[in-house]
């Protein structure tokens, strides 16, 4: 029982952490100056992604290298079937008030690309700095649109949410004294790898005891549990009928853990793909992508419906997977 309990305390730590990180560093920006939408754009995208960077890391470090690429795919499937599906199955979505097509379209070259690296059977410093440079592409792509978006009085130009919804949902106050800014900034950066560690070690001692292969508990135990923050998050935008925003958070975060974590991890060392990720969870990631075509493109509404049959087909993933 020890393992188990010592990943769930790692994983709560890693929430709790890279919570504090977030609030601490949107804050920081916001009392120096700092455009919310910049704020937006970098500073939080990184970090909520931080608990996937730093088990990412940590992996990659201890050779666990199943874990890493196993986070980083079950997190983008789970962010799609079970992140949307769950809070449609509590009141329908309305993504057909969100203009995403274009960081879709982004969304998706990035899985293309990550899929076709990963073919080389490894990933390496070269692939990093490919999927680094696809990320700034995409960062540049969104700032300059938001900017002219601002310019011209429509918002902050993701056709989803205004800088408001980033001061609602992440607790901003450009009053809140230094002192608690740098409590929440050491508590993040000290958590983080504290938790990574922890959750990484014990996640492996798991697959060892019961046989199961490091990529099917990365796809699992770790996926779902790094992805609970969207799905929190997700959650409470339903309950407060702001779901529009969640099918850009959703591409945004798929976007940052395709090609920020393993980017940023393979300057760690190389990342081997184990053959399961090709000729299974890969195309399942992708094709869990694709169901987002009616939402993105058709302006339909995440129904209950649709709740079901997205959070049903994770459940038939995991039964497959074990």
């Amino acid at each position: 029982m020890m393992p188990w309990l010592y990943s769930a305390l790692g994983l709560v730590i890693l929430l709790l952490a890279g919570d504090a990180l977030v609030r601490g560093a949107v804050n920081l920006s916001l009392r120096l100056g700092v455009p919310a939408l910049i704020v937006s754009l970098t500073i939080v995208a990184f970090g909520t992604s931080a608990p996937e960077l730093l088990i990412a890391i940590s992996a990659v470090h201890e050779g666990a290298d199943g874990i890493a690429m196993g986070n980083v795919v079950g997190s983008n499937t789970a962010n799609i079937l079970l992140v949307l599906g769950i809070p449609a199955l509590m009141r329908a979505l309305h993504t057909s008030e969100c203009s995403t097509r274009r960081n879709y379209v982004f969304m998706l070259g990035a899985s293309v690309l990550f899929i076709g690296l990963a073919f080389s059977g490894t990933f390496t410093f070269w692939s990093g700095l490919i999927l680094l440079a696809a990320l700034a592409g995409v960062l540049g792509v969104a700032f300059r649109d938001a900017r002219n978006h601002r310019r011209n009085g429509n918002g902050n130009g993701n056709g989803c949410a205004a800088d408001t919804d980033l001061e609602e949902i992440e607790e901003a106050d450009p009053d809140l004294p230094y002192w608690r800014v740098g409590v929440y900034l050491l508590l993040g950066l000290i958590g983080l790898p504290l938790g990574a560690d922890l959750l990484v070690d014990n996640a492996t001692v798991i697959a060892r005891l019961y046989g199961v292969s490091e990529p099917v508990i990365g796809l699992t135990l770790v996926a779902i549990g790094t992805s609970l923050p969207e799905l929190a998050t997700t959650v409470m935008a339903a309950l407060r009928r702001q779901a529009d925003v969640a099918l850009g958070n959703v591409i945004g975060s798929n976007m940052f853990n395709l090609l920020a974590i393993i980017g940023i991890a393979t300057f760690i060392g190389p990342i081997s793909v184990d053959p399961e990720f090709l000729q299974f969870d890969l195309w399942v990631m992708l094709a869990a992508s694709l169901l987002l075509i009616p939402f993105v493109f058709f302006k339909q509404d995440i129904t209950r419906i649709w709740g079901v049959i997205l959070t049903a087909l994770y459940l038939a993933y995991l039964f497959v997977l074990f």
